[in-house]
């Protein structure tokens, strides 16, 4: 895993998927608020229009020369859930991100799971 400080750096950079096609640009990173590791990344993607951020999981995801590759595939990524590009994930969306990707969710009921960073 990479260091928060360093995927910061990363903002506005072409995001991939696992063959290297190409989704959209790095927005932000959303991290685990119980240990503040790097967990999901939103991505810009859709026509200048019509933009929203996809969320996709930072886990097995890799840094490359320009670039960050997410280990998913383009298809799966763009039908993540999504928000609007100057909208927030709300704390009852949690789960729903969480279990697109089959991921465990286990939060409080008033606990928030991911923060903006």
């Amino acid at each position: 895993m990479f260091e928060i400080e360093d995927i910061r750096d990363w903002r506005g950079r072409e995001v991939i998927d696992e063959a290297g096609s190409r989704i959209g640009h790095l927005e932000a990173i959303y991290v685990d608020t119980a240990t503040d590791v790097p967990s999901f990344a939103t991505i810009k993607t859709g026509m200048p229009t019509r933009q929203r951020l996809v969320f996709a999981p930072l886990e097995g995801a890799t840094v490359g020369p320009e670039h960050l590759r997410i280990a998913h595939a383009k298809k799966q990524i763009k039908n993540a859930p999504a928000i609007g590009t100057d909208g927030q994930l709300l704390a009852g969306d949690e789960q729903e991100v969480f279990a697109y990707y089959d991921l465990p969710y286990d939060a409080a009921p008033d606990e928030r799971r991911l923060a903006r960073r």
